[in-house]
């Protein structure tokens, strides 16, 4: 039986977040064993060796940019290098499926962020899912008790960056090739964590630290490609919610391999930060075939 373009993009995205999540166990278990720039460094060289293969396959290189996406993926590129950092250093200092459950509200703080700077539309049924979901972030992080530390900070920090990253990929004009700009970030966090590399004594890298390092540059670039393809091959708004299998494989990977289970209560918040951001990305869906059916916001 024949599978539906958007069940080929579910696939797709479901591999995508089992990629990137274990491209995340593989950097948390480097925790200690380099220095964090060393490791973005050589982990970049592989991503980008692969991702530029891909570009130059799909005949990437040879798009013309219109000069605003230029700008544009400037900006993505200085959120993606904030993003590494803080989402990097969090991981080294606290479990995998915490992480990626604050993660998780990405969907609810993009949407408010467009409202705010590009004056989208919101109604209040999605303003009530996000405020909703920013309580289960809380209940997360936990301001105020033993359990909150300055690396839970850092993980709000990393939400923050990616939003940024979001938004400046969401203006970017249908001209410039996903991959292209995927390669120009991805060259960009190379180089500049290679150059912050230089300030850090390095270390020599045995097999046991090589092979892992490996995988993860494996791992990020399938994480992208899937993504990609996803896209490309079904509705965004059927898609997207996929997004949200990554919790699952942190949560698996956490405890089989860090020994981690989350708190009752960081699962409940994790729970309503998934029900609120799978509601967000169903009424953008329901008010998106609204528009294109001729109905009101």
């Amino acid at each position: 039986m024949a599978l539906s373009d958007n069940l080929r993009g579910a696939l797709l995205m479901m591999g995508s977040m089992a990629a990137f999540t274990v491209n995340d166990a593989f950097m948390k278990s480097l925790a200690g064993d380099a220095p964090l720039y060393q490791l973005l460094f050589l982990r970049g060289i592989l991503a980008t060796s692969l991702i530029g293969v891909l570009a130059l396959s799909q005949l990437a290189f040879t798009a013309s940019i219109p000069r605003r996406d230029i700008y544009l993926i400037l900006g993505r590129v200085v959120a993606e290098i904030g993003a590494a950092y803080y989402f990097l250093t969090a991981l080294f200092n606290m479990p995998l499926a915490n992480l990626t459950a604050i993660l998780q509200a990405l969907p609810l703080t993009v949407t408010l962020a467009a409202a705010v700077i590009f004056r989208e539309k919101i109604g209040w049924r999605r303003m009530t899912a996000i405020l909703v979901g920013f309580t289960g972030v809380l209940l997360i992080v936990r301001p105020g008790t033993e359990g909150f530390n300055i690396f839970s900070l850092y993980a709000l920090v990393s939400v923050a960056f990616v939003t940024a990253r979001d938004l400046f990929t969401r203006r970017l004009s249908g001209a410039t090739p996903s991959l292209l700009v995927t390669f120009s970030t991805s060259v960009s966090v190379m180089l500049a964590f290679g150059i912050a590399s230089l300030w850090q004594e390095w270390q020599p890298i045995p097999f046991d630290i090589g092979w892992r390092i490996v995988g993860a540059g494996g791992m990020v670039t399938l994480g992208y490609l899937f993504s990609v393809l996803a896209m490309r091959v079904g509705e965004i708004g059927f898609v997207a919610p996929f997004r949200y299998t990554s919790l699952i494989w942190a949560l698996i990977l956490g405890f089989a391999i860090f020994g981690d289970w989350p708190q009752i209560l960081t699962l409940i918040g994790a729970a309503i930060v998934t029900a609120s951001g799978l509601f967000t990305l169903w009424r953008e869906r329901q008010l998106a075939r609204s528009k294109r059916g001729g109905g009101g916001h």
